[in-house]
């Protein structure tokens, strides 16, 4: 898969809720529902409760995140 086609998919989210996990680390994940609030280039952004968080489209790629579309 490539950035271009996350990207694409990401685009018609924007404003909408999506179900995010994520890994922390040492098998620890987190799982929220967040806004994809911007995309840009290499990252794109989420709103999580007032706070904003960044991933990268390689993260999406290597699956260190997975998105869960409503």
């Amino acid at each position: 898969m490539l950035i271009t086609k996350v990207k694409d998919m990401l685009k018609d989210y924007i404003g909408k809720e999506v179900k995010i996990k994520y890994n922390l680390g040492r098998n620890k994940f987190e799982e929220n529902k967040v806004i994809i609030t911007k995309l840009y280039d290499y990252i794109f952004l989420v709103d999580d409760n007032g706070i904003t968080k960044s991933f990268s489209y390689s993260d999406v790629i290597t699956k260190t995140i997975k998105i869960y579309f409503s």
